[in-house]
């Protein structure tokens, strides 16, 4: 199955060498390019990708309302690149529907498992990065007072497969955690996602901890 990608960024540079190395891979194609976030959406539109690898930082509109715009439209995943580990449009990004980030600097070999995994959707891009940046970022009750209910009524086992997945554990670590197999804990997220009504798995980290269900900080 091939999986096909638009790659946006606003230095031409960036964007070719984003092709060469994903293009390289047999089962990518990198099907469109944009250089800033409006034609990002309009390719999206067009294109129907499987996944946007967005810049967040861009001129006429930013990675961050493009992201916004594409999720809210039901469109495509999207991957951030970002040239900084830690950053607040980065978060908020993810907080609107991205499926994630990737470092710019990062080498094409964790570029293309990066891009695998956002697709996928069974497990969290760059986990401890993410959980970094959720203890930067993250504003304990924040959330609003739904989402906390919704937790609230989610089972007991799928409040044990959410903590699990907080820890940026994939669904076959879940599994082997819980030893329940990989269906069912594919299927205890699903119902996750569908109760908290967030899009992805990321969102329901940013959820979860900006509800006060599970809290930043070791273990």
């Amino acid at each position: 199955m091939t999986l096909n990608l638009l790659i946006v960024d606003d230095d031409a540079l960036v964007r070719a060498g984003l092709r060469a190395v994903l293009g390289s891979e047999p089962d990518f194609e990198v099907i469109g390019e944009a250089g800033d976030g409006k034609e990002a959406i309009d390719q999206a539109a067009e294109l129907s990708p499987d996944l946007v690898l967005m810049d967040i930082r861009m001129p006429k509109m930013d990675g961050l309302e493009a992201t916004r715009t594409i999720v809210e439209s039901g469109g495509p995943r999207v991957l951030i690149l970002t040239t900084f580990e830690l950053d607040e449009y980065v978060y908020e990004a993810m907080r609107v529907g991205a499926s994630g980030f990737m470092l710019k600097r990062s080498s094409p070999e964790d570029l293309v498992t990066a891009v695998r995994i956002a697709a996928s959707g069974d497990s969290l891009v760059l986990p401890e990065a993410m959980r970094r940046m959720v203890e930067q970022y993250a504003e304990s009750g924040a959330q609003s007072a739904q989402i906390r209910k919704d937790i609230a009524r989610l089972t007991s086992r799928e409040q044990d497969v959410l903590k699990h997945v907080a820890q940026g554990l994939s669904n076959v670590e879940i599994a082997d955690q819980l030893f329940v197999s990989r269906e069912t804990v594919k299927s205890h997220v699903t119902s996750i996602l569908m109760k908290l009504d967030v899009r992805d798995r990321t969102q329901a980290v940013i959820a979860a901890y900006e509800s006060g269900f599970v809290h930043a900080g070791p273990g």
